[in-house]
């Protein structure tokens, strides 16, 4: 195989790969135009706004199964309140992981250039979008839901033995459903406001962070050996799967006094939550096909998980 340096000029079926260096100048000039402090730009102190939504409704795990018609108003919108947190705590899990992954991408490279520099804007994103999911799982009143212990004592072997690609495999995973989801939040009317300050905030910040990760993973895919980018292929096939299982913690079926294996059983039995999984994945299923990643095992993972049709 021929090696390729870095002043040649990179290629993939998307095409020509952008120098890394413009790509993270453009990102750190919209970073000082765009960017917020969610403890000043949202207001906290307002109370929580009686008969508005936690999070909409057609998004919710339950939604349009036999128990959802079954439950009342009040119950669905405690439903909500609870997914809400479930989904801002898995958030602050996959943003921890990603500061870490980050971290351990930077460390070898030139401490003055532009893409370690927006390598750390980005993580100060990130604690800010932490700190400020904490506080609105806190607003709610609802509690916060950890993910299973074994998948976060799997993350631990994960942030110490991650390639490069598969990093920025798992992060795109963590953004974009989410960021998918919240894009339909954000303009909801019948959702609270805080609810979609917070989430119009991350998808503002977020979009950089796609962008910056997108560009990372299709240039280590050209360049990685092939032992490397099967080994991405199949740590982000595994990674797909955690992630739709730790997608909503069970307990909070339990905490708006409902069966646990019932609801989760009409879940897994969902025609329109298998959809909203599917379309909430498209478009990073369709971009990591078209560079490689899905070949092989890792589409068989991507199916089993539900987010690949």
């Amino acid at each position: 195989m021929t090696t390729v340096t870095e002043r040649e000029a990179l290629r993939d079926a998307l095409g020509l790969l952008r120098d890394r260096e413009q790509v993270a100048e453009r990102l750190l000039e919209s970073s000082a135009k765009h960017s917020f402090d969610p403890d000043k730009e949202l207001n906290w102190d307002a109370p929580v706004e009686d008969g508005k939504w936690f999070w909409p409704p057609e998004l919710l795990s339950l939604y349009d199964t036999p128990l959802w018609r079954r439950m009342s108003e009040d119950q669905r919108m405690e439903l909500a309140r609870h997914e809400a947190a479930s989904l801002a705590s898995l958030g602050i899990w996959f943003e921890i992981i990603l500061m870490q992954l980050l971290v351990r991408h930077i460390y070898d490279k030139s401490l003055t250039s532009s893409h370690v520099r927006y390598a750390l804007t980005e993580i100060a994103d990130e604690c800010r979008h932490s700190m400020m999911f904490a506080r609105m799982i806190k607003k709610g009143g609802a509690p916060a839901y950890p993910v299973p212990r074994v998948y976060h004592n799997l993350a631990r072997v994960l942030k110490t033995v991650s390639t490069t690609p598969g990093s920025f495999a798992a992060t795109l995973l963590g953004e974009e459903i989410l960021d998918w989801m919240q894009r339909l939040t954000f303009p909801d009317e019948r959702v609270q406001t805080l609810v979609r300050g917070v989430t119009r905030i991350h998808v503002v910040e977020e979009a950089r962070h796609v962008r910056y990760a997108r560009e990372e993973l299709r240039r280590q895919m050209v360049r990685a050996p092939r032992w490397e980018r099967e080994l991405t292929r199949v740590s982000c096939g595994e990674a797909a799967r955690v992630f739709a299982t730790c997608f909503v913690n069970p307990k909070v079926y339990e905490n708006v006094g409902l069966d646990r294996r019932e609801a989760v059983a009409q879940v897994r039995a969902s025609g329109h939550r298998r959809e909203v999984m599917q379309s909430g994945a498209g478009r990073l299923t369709e971009f990591l096909d078209d560079i490689g990643v899905l070949n092989g095992v890792s589409r068989r993972l991507w199916k089993s998980s539900g987010l690949l049709a």
